[in-house]
């Protein structure tokens, strides 16, 4: 896997540090960029649902009315 240099605010990443209970600068940032993704997917998975279920509620035919 390819790595990437960067560099951030010491303090940001303490206090990402102290917040997740990690001892690690890197692993730290590593789990913040991880739950960002799993938390975009999450996202993603959600408003799919929501469009697939209003699709279906469209789709239904509906009963005569009166």
């Amino acid at each position: 896997m390819a790595k990437i240099n960067i560099s951030l605010d010491a303090e940001l990443v303490v206090e990402v540090m102290v917040l997740a209970g990690i001892g690690s600068p890197q692993d730290a940032v590593e789990a913040v960029v991880r739950d960002y993704i799993a938390r975009g997917h999450r996202t993603e998975a959600r408003t799919e649902l929501k469009e697939q279920s209003l699709r279906e509620v469209e789709v239904k035919p509906q009963d005569p009315q009166g």
